[in-house]
């Protein structure tokens, strides 16, 4: 079947498009993306090939939005290594991916990464729409090196599965969802050389800081300060009493030091006071129970089983830390 092509670049190069309706064609079109993998397509002749993004011309990192109108399946295997991790998160529809004998689903909460030199298989589905960023190996490798002060000696692995809910991983997406919005207004500011250098290390630094990975705890021990033991004890029991009524009192008793004491050590290792930890301890802790299907629950028994005795109150709170009302999260989940 034939294909058709667009591209489109801006002076520096940054912007691309595909359009195309052949297996052949999409298949090369996301090798220059990615590198080599096997692509196979139930329904050949409804294939709807669509990307588009913006690479980041420092270290080739590319963002942007991928679709096949049909489903496919992304192979990777020693005959069609990768030569870049590939991070994906549906805007709309699913994914799942099939590596080290486990299946992880991915949808507009679970972001997945495909890294080059497992064996693993993409399953994507026809009316899946996502975002999709390609970093090159050496690129990964450069930065991480660079942390930690020494070469790799293994490969670098991460954890396939990818929070886009809470947490440093839906941070990250955050960030990623910025710069896409930012890079399609093609604005000189972030256009220029100098400033894509700049974003393109910071997406690669908070990727290797905020997703699990076979360095990780190197990583941590190299970058973390040393927490002091009384906001590690402070830390410990906020989590082990959040579905309690505890107070600043019982925390500071906790702790064993004073208020004042505590109260720093919270704004200077946490960004928070003690109360407003525990708060947002709380509320990620009740989407975390709305996203693992208990749609047989309501959601004010979820809320106040967490401490949450003022509804009203909790879904404001849960609105201006997620962007979404308690439903709209839940319903999510009843769709799936």
């Amino acid at each position: 079947m034939s294909g058709t092509m667009h591209t489109q670049a801006d002076k520096e190069g940054r912007d691309i498009h595909a359009l195309l309706h052949d297996l052949d064609g999409a298949r090369a079109w996301m090798a220059s993306i990615c590198g080599p993998h096997w692509l196979e397509v139930r329904a050949p002749q409804q294939l709807q090939f669509h990307h588009s993004g913006s690479v980041l011309r420092s270290m080739a990192t590319s963002l942007g939005y991928v679709e096949y109108g049909t489903d496919v399946t992304v192979s990777v295997h020693d005959d069609a290594p990768l030569n870049c991790y590939s991070i994906s998160l549906p805007v709309v529809g699913q994914q799942e991916l099939s590596t080290r004998g486990q299946l992880f689903q991915s949808d507009q909460d679970r972001g997945v990464i495909v890294s080059p030199h497992e064996t693993q298989a993409l399953t994507i589905a026809g009316n899946c729409r996502k975002i999709i960023v390609a970093i090159p190996r050496p690129a990964l490798r450069q930065v991480l090196e660079g942390l930690l002060q020494r070469p790799m000696d293994v490969p670098l692995t991460f954890q396939p599965e990818m929070d886009a809910v809470a947490g440093d991983q839906a941070a990250w997406w955050r960030m990623v969802k910025f710069l896409l919005g930012e890079l399609e207004r093609t604005g000189q500011v972030f256009g220029s050389p100098f400033m894509a250098s700049d974003l393109e290390h910071v997406l690669l630094k908070g990727l290797l800081l905020s997703q699990p990975h076979n360095y990780s705890a190197e990583l941590a021990n190299v970058l973390s300060p040393a927490y002091p033991h009384y906001l590690l004890r402070a830390k410990q029991y906020i989590h082990d009493n959040a579905r309690e009524e505890i107070g600043l009192e019982d925390i500071e008793r906790e702790a064993g030091v004073s208020r004042f004491k505590l109260f720093e050590a919270f704004k200077r290792y946490c960004g928070l006071s003690p109360m407003a930890y525990l708060k947002k301890y709380r509320l990620e802790s009740v989407r975390r129970d709305l996203l693992a299907d208990h749609s047989e629950r309501n959601i004010s028994a979820i809320a106040m089983s967490w401490g949450f005795t003022h509804l009203g109150r909790f879904s404001s709170d849960y609105k201006k830390l997620f962007d979404e009302m308690p439903s709209q999260t839940l319903g999510r989940v009843a769709r799936r």
